[in-house]
């Protein structure tokens, strides 16, 4: 009786209380091949009769079927050669325990066809079939007659040689039956198998796979464990399957469906439970499958989330198809396809894309997986069949820029072979019309496996759609085609096409008409832009050709065409030119009109700014010439562009003009030259100088301004003056000398070095004091906050805090600056720095006093090593005698470096300091030293006696390292952020 939990359980209770069961699951028999030719053949057995559809041809539900053969006994079992020459050979299995084998031949017979039956067809498709006894008298014993289903899992070895697991001695033990079948005499009809081989298992037989790639033949027993047969060795033998790392393979479940694939080049066997879990060797991979199949590098699976997955692979790892497996991940849409629920797979068509699922109601549907469509339309181009993967991928809606993509350089040098095989215009246009300058091999079709054909073309400096091109009468409408599609559009070129084809096209040629061709380029382009680019072919005949087929009214088009007629030829194209906006082209037609057209030709320089263009079109010694760069100068000279003014100015001899440019943009030497090309005299060019020297003092350049002075208009002595002014002590002793006039030694030069050393005097004091003010008060805030860290309880928020960190939360800073936040991002980055500066104020009791006192200590030791010109000063003084003075401002220059030098330990604590790279951190820091020592994690101080976080960084420590005029403490802070250094 059938079981009442178990449905595919039945009990059987025998004569002299020998009790049996049996256990059915559902399998399915197609054939294995790998090649076209097999047609995809699955059978389905029904009582005594086997149903076989052909999915090749045709998707057609069970009970219908492509054809049925007819057995004398209900059929037990169905298999297919596994050799793929053969693979539309079918074994039969009948209750008698005889094998009826079906040759397949060159068509198939009709499903109604009665000669199909017992396995004998004749000449109607089928080989005569061969009705053979199964084994001989050994195995019609009694014994088998009190197990009737004792032989199961008949498999056609690719050498025609049977495998059959029959019941061994014990209820736990079977037997593995290698059967070759032999002629009794010969040129009999019949043939017999023999026993080649038995082989006990240790163990029941549930499932057995021979794959037809690598010819392995797998058993699965009860207990788990997978056996490998060698049956190709001269002395078959089982032995335990094994892994990668030669441990022995057992799945965790029993597997009801099992199959043999390479990942990674390594064989492995996967397995299907019940409970869709998914092994590969003992790995569980996922357990929501609901069936797979292999073909060949693909893995194929559809899911209980109600999706198809296919995967390669040939590069793809255990743990890689695991991760892809999970529900956490996220497939490509290449790899993901959603089915029905409750879909399964039955076979996958070979060298087609056809994927057949069965729904749980009974019926067929036949998907494209994208990827084995991908596969296929790849190694159609590799074999140059463009009209099959054409056709494949307009059917799928597959974006035909993968024909060209797929591999630039075979499709550039096979075009020709593109052309014939696709042999249609419109089909040619479609290609066309999706051609895009992108790789979509890299973006929306890249390949599984990792690796992909496509290569650049030889051309990179080109664009694709300019590169395919083919010149044939016959594909005029797609030569059009690609000019409209080019990038820029060269519509003048397709006109022009269309033109020639109206006036030169021999009547034995077959090809379109002019009118059916301008008409395809009005379906391509907006009718009122053609009309303009036929205007700019100044062919005429050809703009009434356009205007006529656009539909537009005479009277808008006529009374302008016959005016352009009218004129000169060039002024005629300057004037199109001008209309269709056209600027630069107008200017290179005006300027052949002659003189009397100069005048409108550079009001349109200045109207369009075209003074670049324009320059090139004349001579630059004529007047025209000049007259353009006068122009040009007055322009750039508008635009406070100076420099490039004097330039076009000094070039084109305009001197005059030249040198007030030059004047306005500082270069003096320069307009020295102009005065000298303008010839002026003595006193004028004095008075030159004299002015340009003042407003060289304005710019504090005095340098310069005594070079002027000396040298152009010999008044040496204020020269002296505006050196000593500057502090250009050895250039102002040079002059002294030069001119012999010692007299200003005591009057100048002395009190001048003397006044310079007091000033020293009271600035270094002033930053001593202020550094020391500003040092104790740092001291004084850094206890106080360390005493409100001791007072406050635990909580997280304290992780925010570094050793000089204010005593509030982020929380904290959040809402009392959001409002301050808000209207300092309106603004420019220096008044937003500005900004930034006032919040850290030195006022006492404020939250960042502390940030505000070594932002002031940092450059106050800025200040002090930035004091260049003391050395000098300190030279003028021992040289005059005045060692009193320069001892008193070594003393005091030495005292303020020394209280810097030892206290930049106590302000920027030596942890700051440290670096392997010799990095520069403290008051010299720039943002990459911060960043460089933020990586090595050696710029982060102790927070309070504990050990600081790895990843929290101290607002206050950030800000000491800050350098001037870099960025703000929030930027540094958000920057480190984004690396994850510190909280959010």
């Amino acid at each position: 009786m059938w079981d009442r939990e178990n449905l595919y359980r039945l009990h059987i209770l025998c004569q002299g209380w020998r009790y049996l069961f049996y256990d059915w699951h559902w399998t399915t028999d197609h054939g294995l091949g790998e090649n076209s030719q097999h047609m995809a053949n699955v059978a389905v057995i029904d009582g005594d009769k086997v149903l076989v559809t052909a999915f090749q041809h045709a998707v057609v539900p069970p009970p219908m079927c492509t054809y049925e053969l007819q057995l004398q006994q209900a059929v037990n079992q169905v298999a297919f050669h596994t050799n793929p020459k053969h693979s539309g050979d079918m074994a039969v299995l009948d209750a008698d325990n005889r094998i009826s084998l079906y040759r397949y031949g060159d068509c198939l017979p009709q499903m109604d066809d009665p000669s199909v039956k017992f396995g004998v067809v004749g000449g109607n498709g089928f080989k005569a079939a061969v009705e053979t006894p199964y084994l001989d008298k050994t195995y019609s014993s009694s014994n088998e007659a009190m197990n009737p289903l004792g032989l199961r899992f008949l498999t056609w070895l690719p050498d025609g040689s049977f495998l059959v697991v029959g019941q061994g001695q014990h209820a736990a033990q079977s037997v593995l039956h290698h059967l070759t079948a032999v002629r009794d005499v010969a040129g009999a009809e019949e043939e017999r198998l023999n026993l080649r081989l038995s082989v006990p298992v240790d163990g029941e037989v549930i499932s057995l796979y021979c794959s037809p790639v690598t010819k392995t033949v797998a058993l699965q027993l009860t207990d788990r464990r997978i056996l490998k047969y060698l049956w190709e060795a001269s002395t078959p033998v089982l032995e335990p399957w094994r892994s990668s790392s030669s441990s022995a393979v057992q799945f965790p479940y029993r597997c009801v469906q099992t199959s043999i694939t390479r990942i990674s080049g390594e064989e492995v066997i996967l397995g299907l439970t019940d409970r869709c879990r998914f092994f590969v060797n003992d790995v569980e991979v996922a357990s929501n499958i609901t069936s797979f199949a292999t073909y060949n590098e693909f893995l194929l699976v559809t899911t209980n989330t109600h999706t198809c997955q296919c995967f390669c692979l040939k590069n793809l790892s255990v743990k890689a198809l695991q991760a892809s497996l999970s529900s956490a991940a996220a497939p490509s849409s290449e790899t993901l396809r959603k089915v029905e629920r409750g879909s399964r797979i039955v076979t996958v068509v070979p060298q087609d894309t056809k994927v057949v699922l069965q729904m749980p109601r009974g019926n067929l549907e036949t998907i494209h997986h994208r990827a084995l469509v991908l596969a296929q339309i790849r190694k159609w181009l590799d074999r140059l069949m463009f009209r099959e993967a054409f056709q494949c991928m307009r059917k799928l809606r597959i974006n035909l820029n993968l024909l060209y993509d797929h591999n630039p350089k075979v499709f550039l040098e096979n075009i020709e072979t593109f052309i014939r095989q696709i042999d249609s215009v419109n089909y040619i246009n479609l290609f066309f019309t999706e051609l895009k300058e992108e790789d979509f091999t890299k973006s929306m079709y890249p390949s599984l496996n990792g690796s992909s054909n496509s290569q650049p073309h030889q051309h990179p400096d080109q664009k694709k759609v300019n590169l395919i091109s083919l010149f044939y009468c016959t594909y005029c409408l797609s030569i059009l085609t690609a000019h409209v599609k080019k990038s820029p559009p060269e519509l003048e070129i397709a006109l022009q096409k269309v033109h020639d084809l109206r006036e030169s096209v021999t009547p034995d040629v077959q090809a379109v008409s002019a009118e059916e061709a301008l008409k395809y380029l009005l379906f391509l382009v907006d009718v009122n832009e053609l009309y303009d680019y036929s205007l700019g072919t100044y062919d005429f005949d050809l703009v009434i050709m356009v205007a006529e087929k656009s539909q537009k009214d005479p009277k808008e088009y006529l009374p302008f065409l016959n005016t352009l007629r009218k004129m000169e030829t060039n002024y005629q194209r300057y004037t199109i030119d001008r209309h269709l906006k056209r600027y630069t082209k107008a200017l290179g037609h005006l300027s052949k009109c002659g003189p009397e057209h100069f005048s409108e030709f550079l009001n349109l320089v200045k109207d369009q700014n075209l003074y670049s263009e324009a320059l090139k079109l004349y001579p630059s010694s004529t007047q025209e010439y000049k007259d353009i760069s006068d122009a040009y100068g007055e322009y750039l000279m508008q635009k406070q562009l100076y420099e490039q003014a004097a330039l076009i100015l000094a070039r084109a001899g305009i001197f005059a003009k030249a040198l007030d440019a030059f004047q306005s943009s500082g270069s003096w030497q320069q307009a020295l030259c102009m005065a000298s090309r303008l010839g002026y005299t003595k006193d004028k060019l004095s008075s030159l100088a004299r002015s340009m020297a003042g407003k060289l003092v304005e710019q504090r350049k005095y340098a310069e301004a005594a070079i002027l002075l000396e040298q152009y208009t010999q008044d040496y002595e204020e020269a002296v003056l505006l050196l000593l002014e500057g502090a250009l002590w050895e250039e102002a002793l040079r002059l002294i000398h030069k001119y012999g006039r010692l007299d200003i030694l005591e009057t100048n030069l002395k009190p001048a070095i003397l006044e310079a050393q007091k000033s020293q005097l009271i600035f270094l004091d002033s930053q001593k004091t202020a550094f020391l003010h500003h040092k104790s008060r740092l001291q004084v805030v850094r206890e106080l906050k360390e005493k409100a860290y001791y007072d406050m309880p635990n909580c997280p928020e304290l992780e925010l805090f570094s050793e000089t960190s204010s005593v509030v939360t982020a929380s904290d800073m959040n809402s009392k600056y959001s409002h301050s936040n808000s209207r300092i991002s309106a603004r420019s980055s220096k008044n937003r720095r500005k900004a930034e500066r006032k919040r850290y104020s030195l006022k006492e009791g404020s939250p960042f006093e502390d940030i505000a006192l070594l932002e002031v200590l940092g450059e106050s030791v800025r200040a002090v090593e930035t004091v260049k010109e003391i050395h000098i000063l300190l030279k003028q003084l021992v040289l005059f005698g005045y060692d009193e003075q320069a001892g008193a401002l070594q003393q005091v220059l030495e005292e303020v470096l020394q209280l810097m030098e030892t206290s930049v330990p106590e302000i920027w604590t030596p942890d700051l300091q440290q670096s392997s790279v010799n990095l520069v951190l403290g008051p010299n820091s720039t943002a990459n030293s911060i960043m460089a020592a933020y990586q090595q994690k050696r710029m982060m101080p102790p927070v309070f006696g504990c050990e600081m976080s790895g990843r929290v960084v101290g607002l206050e420590a950030l800000q000491a390292l800050l350098p001037s005029n870099s960025c703000t403490v929030t930027e540094l802070w958000w920057f480190l952020a984004f690396f994850d250094g510190v909280p959010s």
